[in-house]
Order: C-alpha cells, then structure tokens, then sequence
C-alpha cells in the first residue's frame, strides 16, 4: 500500500515547489503575506493551512523533508527572512557580523573570530526579495533603483547597509553588510580571558571614568570600541547620572534593576531624529547642548563623526567627563581627526584646536582586531604637560608583539605581551586624590610616588 501511495506522490526538490506554492498564495491569498492584516497566530495558522492544502492536493512531496517540515520552511520563506532567520534570532549572542558579497556567497562571523560561508539564497531574485522584506518590516527603509544604497539601523540594533542594482550587478542580487551590536554583554573577567586587556588596564580606565578623567576610544569598525565603552559605562556608581547620545537607535542599554524591577542607577539614554523638515531634526549637537543643561556626571557621545566633535570637546573642557569613540589608525593620530571633524564648528588655528582636544581627551584607547581575530587594547595614551604647559604625548601600556605564526590550517597566531610604559602622570594622580583614590589604591597601577605629607 505504501509503494502505491509513494508512486502517486510528485517528489520535487524544494526551491521548485516553493515557487509554486508561493505564486498560488500570491494570486489567491495575497493579503497574508504582504502584511495589509495583523500579524496573529490566526493569519500564521491560516496560511499554514492554505499551504498545505496545496501541497496534499497536488500531492506535491519535497525529498527529505516532512510534510511539517516543507510547510514550516516554505512559511519561513514567504513571511520571514529565510536563511539569515537563523542568524538574527535575538536570543543568540554568537553572532558578530553577517556579510552577503552575492546571493550565493554568504560569510557570517563569529563571536570567537571565525569567519564560515554559510547556506545561501536560491538565485540573484530571492536575495533581493528577502533583504527589501528585512529592511521594509524592521525599519521601514525602501531599496530601489532611486536609491540603490541604504544605510540605517534595524530595530534589533543590527546596523545595516546594503548596496543593490546600480551600483552592483543584478546578477548578484545585491550586497549587504548587517552588523550585530554587542550581542554579549561582557564584564571585566571576559575582556581579560579575552585577551582585550590585562586587569590593571582596564582597572585604571574604570578609575579614571568614575573620576572626571574624560577619554576617547579609538580605532578601525570593528575593533571593539563600543562594546568596551559599553562595559566601562556599566562601572560608573549608581548615583552618577549617565546621559548618552546615539545617532538614530539606541543600542546602549545601561539601565540597572534589582530583582523587583526597581531601578538602582540614573542614566538617560537619548537618540537622534532625523526628519525631511530640517526645522525637525535632531542631530547629536543639538542634543548635546540638551543634555549640558541636564546636570549630567559622564556624557557618552557613542562616535564622534561630524559638527558634534567641536561640542563634545567644549563640554569636556568645560568640567563635563565625555567618553566617546570615532575612527583613527593610532593614539596620536586620533587629535588630527578630531580637528577635522571640529572644522565644520569652527576656523581656529590648527595648533590652538589640537591642543584645545587635547586637554579635552587626555585618555585615548587604541583597539585593534588583530589578524588572529582577537581585539586587544593596543595602546592606551595620556597627553601629559609641562610645567610650561608644552604637550607631550605619553604611551602608558601597549602590547608588544612577540611572534607571529600560521598554524597547520593557514591561521595566524600572534603571541605578545602587555606592557606598562608609564606611570599616569602626577596631575591626574593628584586629581585622584582629591577624589579620595588613595596612593595605596593608586599602586596597583604600578604607581611609585611619596604621598605629600
């Protein structure tokens, strides 16, 4: 009975009897698709039902697969995301960075560094189907011919761009990068097992933040800043306020409750708005200038990009702690960026502007994905004056690279060392003090200094 059964099934492979069930729910059932009714479990179980109606019908059989299965994957396909479903389910935090260069070439990165191609779309169409549906129900953002290139943020806080017909080929489909913000929420043990810092680094960082040191985390996409910047704000004692500027969504999320829900800390998290009516925009200059009037103890601007770099550094200069992030290829390169970036919000003279950013950050953190995929701390600075008030740049740790292997897979392996140049110097000591870090707490900095009697 069985074998009579099997011979009158169509056994089809997948990609072929999908086509055919999605064009027949597309012509007869449109609506559950396109989203014009409410998303319910009633409408999931309805096109579940239509589904499977047409395939018992035309007896259609997929190999491999149920009849369960085919009908929860062919629902996946026509109402969700596909293969990337996997990849952007919120529970997980393994997943770092998701890079489509084509509709068949697919490469998703880990938690741990590695990098694996995975399963891709049917064809150059599927793709883009998939990628217009992401874009559309997260955020509303329109990928067209007009415009070929869209950049934002899906509600998830991945950071998304994706670059489609007219500026790649339609034979590819499109391309896509979706960058997933600090899926794990680490704490200092983990950036130490890590390999991002040793202990009396990051000690010293959290030192100066909670005590009006303001500073500025540096370095290429990638590299780990925010996330760090993230796990320094987490330091600061509950009874400081926290007021943080993001462009467009929040991705911070510092807000600390005990275990009735009560909130223990004080942080305001604010973001941009962007508008068609220029008189409606909220960029972050404007709330900056907002947040100097909200009696904030740390200001977290979460990347210096543009006109609110000259802002930033007022508010720093002017007894505000700021920590922030922007893009440079080294401590001391960072002032030469941030004066670019200052130049919009004003003409003073280069030497005067650097040296203005300097007593702004006299921190800078350098963090660098290495090419064993490890993101390390690679040097951390203090500007430092004499007692003429002349500048000097002073490197106070730095890892020192001792060797670099390839092991018998092709990957690199680099052995190095965490080293401490300097002591921080004796102004931020004294600040220190005066905020009751004592010389005994100061040593485990390595700090060697006769305390004033």
């Amino acid at each position: 009975m069985k074998d009579i059964l099997a011979s009158e099934m169509s056994e089809k492979g997948f990609q072929e009897v999908f086509s055919e069930v999605q064009s027949y729910i597309s012509e007869n059932f449109s609506t559950l698709i396109t989203g014009e009714v409410e998303d319910t479990d009633i409408t999931k179980e309805q096109l579940k039902n239509h589904i499977k109606k047409y395939l018992t019908d035309r007896k259609l059989v997929v190999k491999d697969m149920s009849m369960q299965e085919t009908i929860n994957h062919i629902y996946i396909e026509m109402t969700e995301f596909s293969i990337l479903n996997q990849y952007l389910d919120s529970t997980r935090t393994d997943i770092e960075e998701i890079n489509i260069n084509a509709w068949n070439d697919i490469k998703v990165t880990f938690s741990d560094g590695v990098t694996k191609s995975v399963e891709h779309f049917f064809n150059p169409q599927h793709c883009e189907n998939i990628i217009r549906r992401l874009l559309n129900r997260e955020s509303k953002m329109v990928l067209d011919k007009s415009r070929p290139i869209v950049r934002g943020h899906l509600l998830s806080k991945i950071r998304i761009t994706v670059m489609g017909d007219g500026v790649i080929d339609s034979s590819i489909g499109l391309a896509a990068s979706l960058r997933i913000v600090n899926p794990k929420k680490l704490k200092k043990q983990d950036f130490i097992n890590n390999g991002t810092g040793t202990e009396e680094m990051i000690t010293l960082l959290e030192t100066l933040l909670q005590n009006g040191i303001s500073m500025c985390i540096t370095g290429e996409t990638s590299s780990g800043k925010t996330t760090f910047m993230s796990y320094l704000l987490t330091t600061i004692p509950h009874k400081k306020r926290i007021f943080t500027i993001e462009e467009d969504v929040r991705e911070f999320d510092l807000i600390a409750y005990d275990e009735e829900g009560k909130v223990l800390n004080n942080v305001v998290h604010t973001r941009t708005k962007k508008s068609d009516d220029p008189t409606k925009v909220i960029d972050q200059e404007k709330l900056l200038e907002t947040a100097m009037t909200m009696n904030p103890d740390v200001i977290c601007v979460a990347e210096m990009k543009g006109k609110e770099s000259f802002a930033a550094q007022e508010a720093a200069n002017t007894g505000h702690t700021v920590i922030t992030t922007t893009h440079a290829n080294s401590c001391r390169a960072t002032y030469s960026r941030m004066e670019n970036l200052c130049r919009t919000r004003t003409n003073m003279d280069s030497h005067t502007l650097k040296e203005m950013l300097k007593d702004a950050f006299p921190i800078i953190v350098f963090a660098e994905k290495l090419e064993d995929n490890v993101r390390r701390i690679t040097e951390i600075t203090e500007c430092v004056r004499d007692s003429e008030g002349n500048s000097k740049i002073v490197t106070l740790y730095e890892y020192a690279v001792n060797e670099t292997t390839k092991d018998s897979k092709g990957n690199i392996r680099i052995k190095g060392e965490f080293v401490k140049r300097n002591d921080i110097s004796e102004r931020v000591q004294k600040l220190l003090m005066k905020k009751g870090i004592r010389l005994n707490d100061m040593s485990f900095f390595g700090v060697k200094r006769k305390e004033a009697v």
